[in-house]
């Protein structure tokens, strides 16, 4: 139903709906021409470890304080398909609105901060406002503030330097593997710059598979962010793919976050 796509994809973008679904999508990821300064290449494959690409990835420069994407974004299933603007703004750790529009209408919009999701979306006339502790049980997945952040930056959705990895160098990338009960998850890294190449979560026993590939990425003066990317997933429902491409990126404005549920929009509950 085509009036359920603005509801799916405002959730994928700003839940990533992650886990619950995937489609393996290979992509080679090339840093633009407006590149920053980068000092972390490693000379000696001898020295290459789990803890030294963990390192140089979250050394490269990600200071900004306020981030403004305008963005095109497509979403498709086994059913249909449809493609939106997304506006994203993002004041770092605090706080991400994201606007989903068609042909310049507001069609759904998302208020997220680390205690709780809000989102409406005009088709339904709906809304929820809840923690994630409520989303987390329905996508099947634990989620946060911070992994949803970092998904939109390009950085892996778990903090690296918290787990146990095991390193594998695959075509000029590095792959960083670990396993956790019935939770596989992969890291894959570009050998150059150790820019995140793709993310990837995969549930056995739940038969869902999640993953991120990010095949371009843009250098700035203040950070270094994806260009585009691809989310992809697939669960015994069916399979569900978003790419979203940055046309536009400004950092450290003064932005606004303006959030109100429409008068007459029914609140939802997820059990």
């Amino acid at each position: 139903m085509k009036n359920l796509i603005y509801f799916r994809l405002v959730i994928f973008l700003v839940c990533f709906s992650s886990s619950q679904m995937l489609v393996s999508c290979k992509s080679k990821t090339v840093l633009a021409e407006n590149k920053p300064v980068i000092t972390n290449a490693v000379k000696d494959s001898n020295e290459v470890t789990s803890e030294n690409i963990i390192q140089k990835h979250y050394s490269n420069k990600n200071d900004f304080s306020t981030l403004y994407i305008r963005s095109s974004a497509n979403y498709k299933d086994e059913k249909q398909s449809q493609s939106v603007s997304a506006e994203i703004k993002i004041k770092k750790d605090e706080k991400i609105l994201v606007s989903i529009r068609f042909i310049g209408i507001t069609m759904a919009k998302a208020l997220i901060t680390p205690d709780e999701v809000k989102y409406y979306e005009k088709i339904n006339g709906t809304y929820f406002e809840g923690n994630y502790q409520a989303l987390s049980e329905w996508l099947g997945t634990d989620l946060d503030f911070t992994k949803i952040q970092n998904l939109l930056i390009g950085q892996p959705i778990d903090d690296l330097t918290k787990e146990n990895f095991t390193m594998l160098l695959l075509d000029k990338s590095y792959q960083l593997s670990t396993k956790d009960n019935n939770t596989e998850k992969s890291f894959l890294f570009d050998e150059d710059h150790y820019l995140l190449k793709k993310q990837e979560i995969i549930q056995v026993e739940k038969e869902r598979e999640f993953e991120v590939n990010y095949p371009n990425f843009q250098g700035y003066a203040t950070a270094i962010l994806p260009a585009n990317l691809m989310i992809n997933a697939v669960q015994k429902k069916g399979k569900t793919a978003i790419s979203i491409e940055y046309n536009s990126v400004t950092f450290n404005e003064e932005l606004t976050f303006p959030y109100s549920v429409p008068e007459g929009y029914e609140r939802i509950f997820i059990n």
